[in-house]
């Protein structure tokens, strides 16, 4: 039987998440680091697991159309294993009249081989913990219709589904 328990450690830009598994009488420690993506070599870590995700983006441009959208202030935050990052979320803040200053979440993804990990509920807990130390009342994202698996993550992370998203392709793209 496996039991493991969740020690949070909060620093300015990143989120350690010790996981402490007790297997029959072994004990094993593992870290799990929260980080920001600043440099392009932290950019090109997440270019496997945001292809997971964003298969319509051109691979050769992802990198330039990352850096691009972190200076329109996106954020890129992962969790790095083994030298690769294996789960990512891309957030900005916004303000709309309706739900008022938040966090907005573009993008999370995890690499299929490490599914199931609860690598990505972290990352959705390290988004929902700045936007409450900056006073918003609420994260808010966007799924396509058959994503069953992340649906089930977002509703047992408490997100409810509140609308209807809509788009509209224009001649001129």
């Amino acid at each position: 039987m496996i039991k493991f328990f969740t020690i949070k450690i909060l620093y300015p830009v990143e989120i350690y998440f010790i996981q402490f598994y007790f297997i029959k009488t072994k004990f094993q420690k593992f870290l799990m680091k929260i980080q920001l993506a600043v440099t392009e070599s932290d950019i090109i870590k997440c270019k496997d697991v945001i292809k997971e995700l964003r298969i319509n983006v051109d691979p050769e441009k992802l990198v330039s159309l990352i850096k691009e959208m972190l200076d329109e202030g996106y954020q890129l935050a992962f969790i790095e294993l083994d030298g690769k990052a294996v789960s990512a979320i891309g957030y900005r803040y916004m303000q709309f009249l309706h739900n008022g200053k938040h966090f907005y979440i573009d993008d999370l993804s995890t690499l299929p081989e490490y599914r199931g990990k609860g690598y990505a509920g972290k990352l959705i807990d390290y988004v929902a913990d700045l936007a409450e130390k900056k006073g918003f009342g609420v994260i808010t994202l966007d799924s396509g219709p058959s994503r069953h698996d992340a649906h089930r993550l977002y509703l047992n992370k408490g997100f409810i589904i509140s609308s209807y998203h809509f788009s509209k392709k224009l001649k001129s793209t």
